[in-house]
């Protein structure tokens, strides 16, 4: 019997999860869920099995999926995830989990209270190049690393808004965030400094930071700095450089560079990080087995808890440590 998957959002990764779904022996794209019907409308053309609804519960009700994916905004999650925990079907969750904290720490509540099975969309964890940088830290000593987000301001109403994405650095740049945690460990205290450069003359209604750097003390010992801007005309660098006593290793969205004495080595990513990311969480759901599955709500929560504390320590000017807030 097919897995019947229901999709809510009709942006640009609802449209990739869904052909990638689509795909996959066995499964079927049951549904989408739109802001408005004309949206879903759209959204189902080419799927001969979904349907097009503009109300969550209403899609619930009628297509009964077997697991969900939250493609959404920022600003629009909370509601969508209770009602899945309520009900107790398994969800994929695009980042960030909100624009706050406090809709992700409830969430993470009912899902641990009813054990039930997540993922969250940070897909560099699934790359090869993050693959083959872990498998090679185990035998290097990290000293400190450093974190790029820098590029131009996405063209949605929503994303300039600060209660609209939360912000560059809990929008896009948690990607590094999360890549830093996964490869060096949980962090203990955040220093960030945020400012407004150059956006808020070039746009209308723009309230979130154009610049900003983080510095992390991570419970390791190691140090980091992670830093962002979206005032450039085009996207210039992405990526996470750690730094061991053997050399340093450059993490792409692409590739992975390594850089040893006198030597210079380039992994470049073979498999597509996305159709691993649905694999495991597709395998998941029909089997129960979630080893697979590298990040969950409850692990992405801490994601969020570093990139928040940042944004907070920006707008304070003093640090924040992981887990007093």
């Amino acid at each position: 019997m097919a897995l019947n998957v229901g999709i809510i959002g009709t942006g640009w990764f609802s449209k990739m999860h869904a052909r990638i779904l689509s795909d996959m022996d066995g499964v079927s794209v049951a549904a989408f869920v739109g802001t408005s019907q004309d949206k879903a409308d759209q959204a189902i053309e080419g799927y001969s099995s979904a349907k097009a609804y503009a109300n969550v519960e209403q899609m619930l009700d009628n297509s009964k999926p077997d697991a969900v994916y939250i493609c959404v905004p920022p600003f629009a999650h909370g509601e969508i995830e209770s009602l899945l925990v309520d009900r107790h079907i398994p969800f994929m969750v695009e980042k960030p989990l909100g624009t706050n904290l406090e809709i992700p720490k409830k969430i993470a509540q009912g899902v641990k209270k009813s054990g039930l099975m997540t993922s969250v969309g940070y897909h560099f964890r699934y790359t090869d190049a993050a693959i083959k940088a872990a498998e090679l830290l185990e035998s290097r000593k990290i000293g400190m690393a450093l974190g790029y987000w820098m590029g131009d301001m996405p063209q949605v109403y929503w994303w300039r808004q600060q209660e609209g994405s939360g912000g560059q650095f809990i929008e896009q740049t948690t990607h590094m965030v999360d890549l830093l945690r996964c490869l060096l460990g949980e962090v203990d205290e955040v220093y960030a400094a945020f400012a407004h450069r150059a956006m808020k003359d070039m746009h209308d209604g723009v309230s979130v930071h154009d610049v900003g750097t983080a510095t992390l003390k991570l419970k390791s010992g190691a140090v980091a700095a992670i830093s962002n801007t979206c005032i450039l005309p085009e996207s210039e660098k992405v990526g996470l450089v750690i730094y061991t006593e053997q050399g340093s290793l450059d993490i792409r969205a692409d590739r992975l560079i390594v850089n040893e004495q006198g030597r210079r080595t380039e992994y470049r990513n073979a498999a597509n990080p996305y159709q691993r990311e649905n694999e495991a969480f597709i395998h998941a759901v029909r089997t129960g087995e979630t080893s697979g599955i590298l990040s969950s709500y409850e692990d992405a929560v801490r994601t969020m808890e570093i990139t928040y504390a940042a944004l907070q320590s920006a707008e304070t000017g003093l640090p924040v440590k992981i887990g007093n807030h």
